[in-house]
């Protein structure tokens, strides 16, 4: 059974990382407001990236556990680095186009003095998508720590 549960190293890695970067994204945003938010607990968006958490847990662990020079670790980190720049790029830019696209409709209505009824205009959009490169690297840094310590711990906890 234990053998079973260390297979599962890299999979654990991944989740407690995801969970913990999302837990400590109302502390994050206290620092930052002096006021708790814990709706974060839930947001996407916010300081550390728990996306790539996930994924630097996900391909240390699959390091430590299968070998760096392994074709594993090399699809884990392939699968890291897509998912890092989504999260900071592709992401990140949707997010901006949706504030962009709200302005435009708010500034088009203002100007034309016209109230845009059509349902499509009233949709609520969330406008935090993605993440800044430090959110980022943050992320990063939060899921090689976590990793890292299940590991020192010893991977038979699990």
């Amino acid at each position: 059974m234990i053998r079973e549960l260390n297979n599962m190293f890299p999979f654990w890695a991944c989740l407690i990382a995801i969970v913990t970067a999302q837990i400590a994204k109302p502390v994050f945003v206290y620092f930052k407001t002096k006021q708790w938010d814990w709706s974060a607990v839930f947001a996407s968006g916010g300081y550390p990236s728990s996306h790539t958490a996930g994924v630097a847990a996900l391909s240390l662990a699959v390091g430590i556990q299968e070998h760096f020079s392994s074709t594993i670790f090399a699809v884990s980190l392939a699968f890291a680095l897509i998912v890092t720049y989504d999260a900071a790029n592709v992401r990140y830019y949707a997010g901006r186009n949706i504030q962009i696209t709200q302005q435009l409709i708010k500034d088009i209505q203002a100007l034309t003095q016209t109230k845009l009824e059509d349902p499509i205009y009233l949709t609520k959009v969330k406008e935090v998508l993605g993440h800044k490169w430090i959110e980022v690297i943050g992320g990063i840094f939060h899921g090689i720590v976590v990793a890292g310590v299940i590991y020192l711990l010893g991977v038979s906890l699990l």
